[in-house]
């Protein structure tokens, strides 16, 4: 198994983490699923964006072709 260990250079705090997310965005996807006595019941497909506001409009608006100020679609 390989040690995936970082350089001390290569350390990033979690507030810079998180800046470099909300700046960016990012994207999980996951699936579950419950089951009982080996039946499944209920499957759960889930997929979160994680972004800021302003990222989110940007990258929405120009999608649209639309321009959205504060909230208020023009």
């Amino acid at each position: 198994m390989r040690d995936y260990s970082l350089e001390e250079r290569e350390h990033i705090s979690l507030c810079e983490a998180l800046d470099r997310i909300l700046n960016k965005g990012a994207v999980v996807v996951g699936e579950l699923t419950i089951s009982v006595a080996n039946i499944d019941l209920i499957y759960l497909g889930l997929q979160l964006i994680i972004t800021s506001i302003e990222t989110a409009q940007e990258i929405i608006n120009p999608l649209r072709g639309e321009r959205c100020i504060h909230g208020v679609d023009s």
